[in-house]
């Protein structure tokens, strides 16, 4: 046995038995570098052995990134994302002759030596020695193995891949000490299973199973001889040995594999020369990475899923946790697409609109009672082909989530909120003005949630046409968006109350910003999101119940293990009569108000049309009992563009309205996603009407006397605030004149 020294530390000659064993063996053969002389070896091993020492012997083998899977609802597939194409695989799962060749080309003696081969090792450097330079290299498979798991830790961080990889003997020494502990713990065939799991084949393949896959179109179980020797001859170097560029260099490499696997009698000599005969019969199937692949135009439903991972504190405390999470992958997501509205919403979403076209449309479908996410269809493709008109611009919702930054003005699709909050309020829907088509009404009669006026100055409200005059209670008024009537009720009923609902009704979810305090927000002047208004009508077909909207309904991570996800949290926004009674005054919009081109015959339907200023934006959100849709048109890009004179999906419109190209959308959509055999119906209730007044003259006067507004003569007293302009696209549904003009139909 060796003596030590009298301070309890190895002898000089121990000491330099070490660092040959451990230091020169293993590392210096690969970095090229000769045997050092006696001198230098004592100055080596002081520095190097002690460290040898010191490396912890624990290697923390990261989880291998996988390709993560997302399903429709009924287990379809949507999409794969990876960051790294890999599909982990039992090594029973892997071809015996890609064992068998992987072992003979990399590794032949891997069943006979430990986590260093010394035969080896020597053989090496007797190669190099002769040849002045590196002309073989050592490293056992085990080595190779522990480099993967260092590389595959740096991730897609240059700095630490170049660590990983650095040709320095301090780097194979911390390798080996490694290596000794994964020999010892894992024993050869799991060495064997996680090599050809982590180990790089080119063509963005990484592991055995999607390297198969990529090259043959076929399990790795399935692999034979040939297609083996190949892909073991790939390990070495896969650009250069790429079957895909190069398809004889690629042969000559298998054939070197095929002789390996001869010369250490894997196989026959015969089975050798009959391989090498065979000609390479690549079966290469692209990969398919991303939402770009989704099918039925779900990419931005697929970008969805993606934000919500990397969003939701479901997933990670931090940003951090979440990203690595969602890169690591793995996953198999179902979410709550409904296959069936998917193809329903995309092709009403080009139904009318082509995809070159100066506008573009958005349709999002969401189930009541559960807040799911069924649909999210856009007449633009998803992509990043700009000269194809693709976008990843997804026009459904906020910034936060891959959408718009401001979100789009809703018009008077708004409407039916500022009805609920007067109905909670006890308000009358038999509640009735007799207005002119235009009227003055003082900001100070609006009172904002901090008791304060919303304003100073008069705000001038229009309808849509000279026409729209007279006596209108809560149901006409819906029925022909009459902007003067909500003006008023939503005075009646309080601006901070209608604001009130509107939160909880989920309006402001998507953009995360409060609504802005201003009475025009009763014509739709505040912007909110397209999966907003769908969840916001939900609502009402829910009978007053408000469900956020989810995305996910399960993941399974690659252990088995099932993940948390973000559940739908269901309140009471309003009473189930208020929901019933406008549910019964909305039914009156499609059946002979300005949504009668949305309307459906074989069931209970109901919705609102909205457009707003200079029609810049054109709505039709609609319902039944089982299904809410929300549909928005209007430009996308750069500065909003008026939808007068122009063509749309090869139509002439004069003027773009809510009911003449949303409604017909919804409708389409509508009618495909919806079972002909589910039609239930909306809780029927007794709607109270206004009488007709005795006296046209009455004015304001009528049969519920409301008060007067101030300055109700038409045309005085518009808006005038010192030091202020107002933009013209201020109030929601106006006319270009912030006069509340447009935001009927």
């Amino acid at each position: 046995m060796a003596k030590k020294r009298s301070g309890g530390g190895l002898t000089g000659t121990q000491q330099a038995a070490k660092f040959l064993g451990v230091s020169v063996l293993a590392g210096a053969v690969l970095a090229g570098i000769a045997l050092p002389a006696a001198g230098a070896l004592g100055l080596a091993a002081k520095g190097t052995v002690e460290g040898f020492d010191e490396i912890p012997s624990n290697l923390k083998t990261p989880p291998l990134s996988q390709r993560t899977t997302i399903l429709d609802a009924e287990g379809g597939q949507i999409a794969t994302v990876y960051s790294r194409d890999r599909k982990v695989v039992p090594i029973d799962k892997i071809s015996p002759y890609m064992q068998k060749a992987i072992v003979a080309i990399e590794d032949g003696r891997f069943y006979e030596h430990g986590a260093i081969d010394l035969k080896g090792v020597l053989r090496a450097i007797n190669r190099n020695a002769q040849s002045g330079g590196v002309a073989q290299g050592a490293s056992t498979l085990t080595q190779q193995y522990v480099k993967n798991v260092f590389v595959e830790e740096a991730g897609d961080d240059p700095e630490k891949v170049a660590q990983a990889t650095q040709q320095t003997i301090g780097r194979k020494v911390r390798e080996l000490k490694f290596a000794i502990q994964v020999e010892e713990e894992l024993g050869k065939k799991k060495i064997l299973e996680n090599y050809l799991n982590i180990t790089f084949f080119g063509q963005q393949a990484y592991g055995i199973e999607a390297a198969s896959q990529r090259y043959f179109s076929k399990r790795a179980a399935d692999l034979s001889l040939g297609e083996a020797a190949m892909m073991a001859g790939l390990v070495q170097s896969p650009s250069r040995y790429d079957p895909i560029n190069d398809i004889q260099e690629a042969t000559k490499r298998r054939n070197v594999v095929l002789q390996r696997m001869a010369d250490v009698k894997d196989i026959s000599q015969a089975e050798a020369d009959k391989a090498k005969a065979t000609p390479l019969k690549l079966k290469v199937k692209t990969p398919k990475n991303g939402c770009i692949t989704a099918v039925n135009g779900a990419g931005f439903f697929c970008d969805y899923v993606r934000k919500t991972i990397l969003s939701d504190p479901t997933f990670g405390k931090t940003a951090e946790e979440r990203q690595k999470l969602w890169n690591l992958g793995g996953l198999t997501i179902r979410t709550t697409l409904d296959p069936r509205a998917q193809a329903a919403a995309n092709d009403a979403a080009i139904a009318k609109i082509n995809k070159d076209d100066p506008v573009a449309a958005s349709v999002v479908q969401v189930q009541p009672k559960t807040g799911r996410i069924l649909s999210m269809g856009q007449s633009r493709p998803y992509g990043l082909d700009q000269k194809q008109h693709q976008t990843t611009l997804n026009l459904a919702v906020g910034s936060k989530m891959g959408g718009t930054t401001y979100g789009f003005q809703v018009g008077s699709t708004f409407k039916p909120i500022t009805a609920a909050a007067a109905l909670e309020k006890g308000i009358s829907p038999a509640t009735s003005f007799n207005d002119p088509a235009q009227i003055n009404i003082a900001e100070s009669d609006y009172r904002r949630c901090d008791g304060k006026p919303s304003g100073y100055a008069n705000w001038e409200v229009n309808n849509e046409m000279e026409s729209e005059k007279g006596v209108f209670d809560m149901t006409s008024a819906l029925g022909k968006s009459i902007n003067t009537y909500f003006a008023r009720l939503e005075g009646m009923a309080g601006l901070c109350e209608t604001l009130t609902m509107a939160k909880n009704v989920g309006y402001e979810r998507e953009l995360g910003k409060p609504i802005k305090q201003s009475p025009s927000a009763t014509l739709g002047s505040v912007e909110s999101t397209p999966l907003d208004m769908a969840s916001v009508y939900a609502t009402f077909a829910n009978r007053g119940i408000y469900c956020t909207p989810i995305a996910i309904e399960s993941i399974k991570a690659a252990n088995g293990d099932k993940l948390n996800v973000p559940q739908t949290k269901c309140t009471r926004a309003m009473s189930d009569r208020t929901a019933d009674t406008v549910n019964q005054m909305l039914k009156g919009v499609v059946e002979d108000g300005t949504g009668t081109k949305a309307g459906l015959s074989d069931r209970d339907n109901a919705g609102k049309t909205g457009t707003t200023n200079d029609r810049k934006d054109a709505w039709f959100v609609g319902y039944t009992p089982n299904l809410s849709t929300a549909v928005w048109v209007g430009d996308d890009v750069g500065e909003k563009k008026s939808m007068y004179n122009i063509t749309i999906g090869g139509e002439y419109y004069d003027k773009v309205c809510g009911g003449c190209l949303p409604g017909p959308i919804w409708k389409i959509a509508m009618t495909g996603a919806l079972d002909a055999g589910q039609t239930p119906s909306f809780v029927p209730v007794s709607v109270p009407r206004a009488d007709k007044p005795k006296d046209p003259k009455e004015g304001d006067e009528g049969p519920n006397k409301p008060r007067k507004p101030r300055d109700g003569k038409p045309g005085e007293n518009k808006p005038n605030i010192p030091g202020i302009t107002f933009p013209t696209d201020l109030i929601g549904g106006g006319d270009g004149r912030g006069n509340g003009r447009g935001g009927n139909h």
